[in-house]
């Protein structure tokens, strides 16, 4: 795909996207006069920033959608990227906790693989299961970030962890915008580094036959005198376990030693009892081995060890409530499973368990909370993953997770990222807020931060793709949306012409289209605008949700200032092409009070038809909105996110059809009311023909020139 590369201090906003036009991040606060053209240059110690252009062959250009909540089915963007930033990432080798209890590099981990993530109930965080949405790269510079237990994280700058003082940054930006950062004087929040998981080598898989035979199998041979027959000697091996994963694995291991076995059913699923398996042998040469296999070994290795407490935990081992227990009658063995943690460094305790006509049990306990749980499971490995559940724990611990320093390694690294349904995940032991990335630009092995600002598509035979879909014979004439997802007059349309190209071939197949922009530009086509409109083939919205200069030069620093944008219009109006305003996003205590002042504006200007938004903070722009909040309006911040979830039933984002465009509840409603009545003050959303695009009209044009009988 050809790159083309727009770039320069000085470049001229007119003759491409270049540096003076793309600071350095979403929201930097920039000089702009407040009547312009929406072009902004930012001061002279700002950087340049390169801007790169794919020019992509898009294989189809027409979105469909069956959302309540968008007033059309098709829609069209000619432009994939523009303007929000991003934060990554952590190392490829870093461990993140899944939902089986066991690890794995964040680089294997993939889209709908089940995690530990968090959420917040009563005083704490909790442990929860979620769900990767999204898995990504990037080559960045990293950090290396040491606590005081000896756990090591590789991440990048912008990469979040939970500390006991909320979510904090790795390091500072550099843009001399201060954020806040993880320092020396922080604690990160949970377990601390995760063991290494054992080497299942021969001595593992003995002492995990000799745990496991030992704590839940049979193994005999019986002597028996028949009549006509010298002995009927039997000899039976059998283990019956309700968990198949850990008969899986032992029949696996027992094939190593060319021990095969019979899969049964041992006990069928009755009321309040599941189903059991089992696996046996009866031949005498597999009985004998198996016996030889698992004699005590002289001389106890660091794997068998390890391999001996996965298999008696598999076989006597229980998790509930956070409590760790092996249990077993036999003093032998209760012996060897003490000697087996103590070589381990696990601290325990013993408890004598007396039971009426039954043999005494003992109960051995592991201590350290949740840490040292874990820390057995990821060392040792029991199969059972069902006995790993963390599920409902609180996020606390004894462990050392003081930072004792932050470094930059002084090179770039591949960082990996996720989007997980939870937010967050658990990374080498501790809380990790996940990327809040548009997995548009994601998928592609992009940033999603300056990426997303610098590395724009533009779909250049969108005009081409377009003329084709609509002259397929089955198609059927419903109005396109034109920039649905991103602006279709952001700064780049003033060279690449793509959204022009699109716009006339809809007006030679006389379709209908709605544009919603921020951007003055769309003045430039009124020339073919105005035919349509004139056939009830067009209508534009244009977005203003507030008048207040200093205000928008802050939250949209790139885009045309509200004067212009009311100037736009104006222009539209006169050339009577139907215009409507749109404010949105209504952002709680921040821009809500602008609605009667903005919608006044527009009716002066010659907007007659109304829409608003409530501001919606979906994965991609939460954490940035909210730091953007602190920065820029930190007395404020606490009671606009307070009314953002009193609107959204508590969350800070509500997804569902129906309610995310508008929010729920007391303040939502009364937000809605006053919407209503401002407009029919007035006068706006009253003139229904503007509303309804004329979709009899369509008609392909012929190739041939000849006319079509209908």
């Amino acid at each position: 795909m050809p790159l083309k590369t727009l770039s320069g201090k000085h470049a001229d906003p007119r003759k491409g996207r270049g540096a003076g036009i793309n600071p350095e991040g979403r929201f930097e606060n920039v000089t702009r006069e407040a009547y312009d053209d929406g072009w902004n240059t930012p001061p002279d110690d700002l950087p340049p920033l390169k801007t790169y252009v794919t020019e992509e062959r898009a294989k189809s250009i027409i979105t469909r959608n069956n959302s309540p909540d968008i007033p059309f089915t098709q829609s069209i963007n000619p432009y994939q990227g523009c303007e929000h930033g991003c934060v990554y990432c952590v190392g490829g080798d870093t461990p993140i906790l899944m939902a089986d209890g066991t690890t794995r590099p964040i680089a294997d981990v993939r889209a709908g693989d089940a995690i530990y993530g968090t959420v917040r109930s009563g005083w704490y965080r909790r442990y929860v299961k979620a769900h990767v949405l999204a898995h990504w790269s990037v080559i960045k510079p990293a950090y290396r970030i040491t606590l005081e237990d000896g756990t090591s994280l590789v991440a990048g700058a912008d990469h979040r962890f939970l500390t006991e003082r909320g979510w904090k940054f790795v390091a500072d930006s550099g843009s001399g915008k201060q954020r806040m950062h993880l320092t020396t004087g922080n604690k990160l929040m949970g377990t601390g580094a995760f063991a290494s998981p054992p080497a299942k080598d021969r001595d593992y898989r003995l002492g995990y036959l000799y745990g496991l035979i030992r704590g839940d199998g049979l193994l005999a041979s019986y002597h028996y005198q028949r009549a006509g027959r010298a002995h009927d000697d039997q000899h039976q091996f059998r283990l019956a376990l309700c968990d198949t994963e850990a008969l899986q694995r032992a029949q696996e291991y027992l094939r190593d030693w060319q021990i095969a076995t019979q899969e049964f059913v041992f006990q069928k699923a009755a009321a309040g009892r599941r189903v059991m398996h089992a696996i046996r042998t009866h031949a005498r040469p597999n009985v004998e081995q198996i016996r030889a296999l698992i004699a005590w070994p002289a001389a106890p290795s660091p794997g068998w060890t390890a391999g001996f407490l996965a298999g008696i935990f598999d076989a006597e081992g229980s998790y509930s409530q956070g409590i760790l227990r092996i249990s077993n009658t036999d003093k032998e063995i209760i012996a060897w499973i003490s000697r087996c943690l103590r070589t381990l460094n696990f601290r325990f305790a013993l408890e004598h368990v007396r039971r009426e006509q039954l043999k005494p049990i003992e109960v051995m306990r592991l201590a350290g909370g949740l840490r040292e749980h874990l820390r057995f499971f990821h060392s040792v490995d029991p199969a059972i993953t069902r006995k790993r559940e963390i599920g409902g724990q609180a996020v606390k611990s004894d462990a050392r997770l003081g930072i004792v320093s932050v470094e930059p390694i002084g090179k770039a690294l591949r960082l990996y990222d996720i989007t997980t349904d939870t937010e967050d995940f658990i990374a080498n032991g501790v809380v990790s807020h996940n990327c809040y990335a548009r997995p548009s630009h994601a998928y592609r092995n992009l940033s999603p931060g300056i990426d997303f600002e610098t590395r724009l598509f533009a779909k250049v035979n969108a005009a081409e793709l377009l003329r084709e879909e609509l002259s397929r014979p089955g198609y059927k004439c419903e109005v396109i949306s034109l920039g649905a997802n991103t602006d279709p007059y952001q700064p780049i349309e003033r060279d690449y012409k793509i959204t022009r190209g699109i716009l006339e071939v809809l007006s030679e197949f006389n379709h209908p289209v709605g544009i919603v922009t921020k951007g003055a530009m769309v003045e430039r086509d009124i020339d073919i605008l105005a035919p349509m409109a004139e056939r009830n083939l067009v209508n534009v919205f244009i977005s203003v949700n507030n008048l207040d200069h200093e205000l928008a030069r802050r939250l949209e620093p790139r885009c045309s200032a509200p004067q212009r944008r009311l100037q736009a219009i104006k222009t539209l109006s006169e050339a009577g092409i139907p215009v409507g305003v749109l404010v949105a996003p209504v952002i709680p205590f921040l821009t809500d009070h602008q609605i009667e002042p903005v919608l006044e504006a527009a009716w002066e200007h010659g907007a007659r038809q109304a829409g608003y938004v409530l501001m919606r903070l979906p994965w991609e722009i939460k954490d940035l909105f909210k730091d953007w909040l602190v920065r820029h309006y930190p007395l404020k911040a606490d009671h606009v996110m307070s009314r953002v979830r009193e609107m959204r039933g508590g969350r800070e984002n509500d997804p569902g059809f129906g309610s995310r465009m508008r929010g729920t509840g007391e303040l939502a409603d009364l937000l809605a009311q006053r919407f209503q009545i401002a407009c029919k003050r007035f006068g706006f959303n009253g003139d229904r023909r503007n509303r309804t695009l004329d979709t009899t009209r369509f008609r392909p044009p012929q190739r041939d020139g000849q006319l079509t009988l209908f």
